[in-house]
């Protein structure tokens, strides 16, 4: 295993670590089975009404995912370094979705194909674990957004990712930010200006 694979491996150990901390020989063992992708900004990493054929983790960039409906999208997740990518529901069911996976920015990331995935979790003392707090995982935030969206204004959304992801307001391009608080790139350049003039 050489040093980059190491790398990988310690960084998607943390990430994980918040849900359940599996030992590094597991991410080790899936690190050595993917390979490293560089791509520019906004490039579509899996097409819409396509099946997600990876499990992605971001070691530099940003990237999200797209919901597209005739000729708009709405933008349903954005995620920066050290964190996991992937079109989860395509992923999981093994059936395509509308959903797209984009970068946001030159992104450099980790990708394992599902076989793969499933040949090292199927043989691994760890990978009933994984897959059970990955979806719990997955659940907890899906619902947590969802009551997000419903209970709170776009302005205190803006807010709080201020606050706690400050780096997606710096780095990810307006419009997906916008479409994310389901809310025109003008409404949100209104919401900047306020906020701005308040501090």
């Amino acid at each position: 295993m050489d040093n980059m694979e190491t790398l990988v491996a310690e960084k998607m150990k943390t990430a994980f670590d918040q849900y359940f901390a599996l030992p590094l020989l597991f991410w080790e063992a899936i690190a050595n089975a993917g390979e490293i992708i560089q791509c520019e900004s906004e490039f579509i990493v899996k097409k819409s009404h396509s099946t997600e054929k990876y499990m992605r983790f971001i070691i530099k960039g940003s990237g999200g995912i797209l919901l597209w409906n005739k000729n708009n999208f709405v933008c349903t997740d954005m995620v920066l370094d050290n964190d996991f990518l992937s079109d989860y529901f395509s992923l999981l069911t093994r059936q395509a979705s509308p959903c797209e996976v984009i970068t946001f920015e030159e992104t450099t990331f980790f990708q394992i194909n599902y076989n793969e995935l499933i040949k090292i979790t199927e043989s691994s003392p760890w990978g009933d674990k994984f897959w059970r707090y990955a979806t719990t995982a997955l659940y907890v935030e899906k619902q947590g957004h969802y009551i997000q969206t419903v209970t709170q204004t776009a302005t205190e959304v803006y807010r709080r990712i201020m606050t706690y992801e400050p780096g997606i307001i710096q780095r990810i391009p307006q419009k997906f930010i916008a479409s994310y608080l389901g809310i025109t790139p003008q409404s949100l350049s209104r919401i900047r200006k306020n906020d701005s003039s308040r501090l």
